[in-house]
């Protein structure tokens, strides 16, 4: 199945660029502002964050009625009833929305505090170990591949900090791997959008993980966030997992 999704990733090309650079960007990968809340409107009485939300959306929702606002403005779907959201995040994670978001229509807006709570869309996947930090005796995490041909493989994400008791589990399948990896003479960075570089151990690719993700993916097909392992799949090879497609325009799908 194919289809377009959200890359936010995209708007960080526009950064430090020249501008002829950004206007190439901005034809190529047109963007939408989706506003969802309102801090300040132009009025005497213009600071409105210290309005509870429910004051704050009402007035986003008249700003854009009286404006008559149309995409590329985009007013963000706002519901109280919980029956309604659910669906909302099995219908848009193929888009790339990554959940849906929770805030008290009494809450005021604080700068610098999380006053919000945010539910993620996630699923189960499985993928290979590709290599990983600390002692592969008791690695502590796990860096994830799928195999886009033979003898290549696709970085696609990183595990959480895994326990004591599933390091020493995971351990005991893995195996150093020296020569002839996929991956020798690569770097990692830390995560997403950072310029730390990890050091790993290169293992075996063979054995099999089943980890929890969200849907969040950069233009190269990584996940975005890091994942959390469920457990080992002895039961399967690296032929059963599913190999590394990109989509087209560059995106990519897990």
């Amino acid at each position: 199945m194919w289809w377009s999704r959200l890359a936010f990733e995209r708007l960080l090309r526009r950064l430090n660029r020249r501008p002829a650079s950004v206007e190439a960007e901005v034809r190529a990968s047109p963007a939408h502002f989706v506003a969802f809340d309102l801090l300040r409107v132009d009025s005497p009485d213009g600071d409105v964050a210290r309005l509870p939300y429910r004051d704050r959306r009402a007035r986003l929702e008249a700003l854009f009625a009286e404006r008559k606002l149309q995409p590329p403005w985009t007013l963000c779907p706002m519901t109280l009833d919980r029956d309604e959201a659910l669906p909302w995040m099995r219908q848009w994670a193929p888009a790339g929305i990554e959940g849906v978001v929770a805030k008290r229509l009494t809450g005021v807006y604080q700068g610098g505090v999380r006053g919000w709570g945010k539910a993620r869309v996630r699923n189960t996947s499985e993928t290979l170990v590709g290599a990983v930090t600390g002692r592969v005796q008791a690695p502590s995490t796990l860096l994830l591949a799928r195999q886009v041909e033979a003898g290549r493989l696709h970085f696609v994400g990183r595990t959480t900090v895994l326990s004591r008791q599933t390091a020493a589990g995971v351990g005991r399948l893995l195996h150093l791997q020296t020569d002839g990896h996929p991956w020798t003479g690569r770097r990692f960075s830390a995560g997403w959008g950072s310029t730390e570089t990890l050091d790993v151990q290169l293992v075996d690719p063979s054995v099999v993980v089943e980890v929890s993700v969200d849907i969040s993916l950069d233009v190269g097909g990584r996940w975005r966030h890091p994942v959390r392992l469920e457990r080992v799949r002895p039961d399967l090879s690296p032929f059963d997992v599913q190999p590394f497609r990109p989509l087209p325009d560059g995106l990519r799908m897990p």
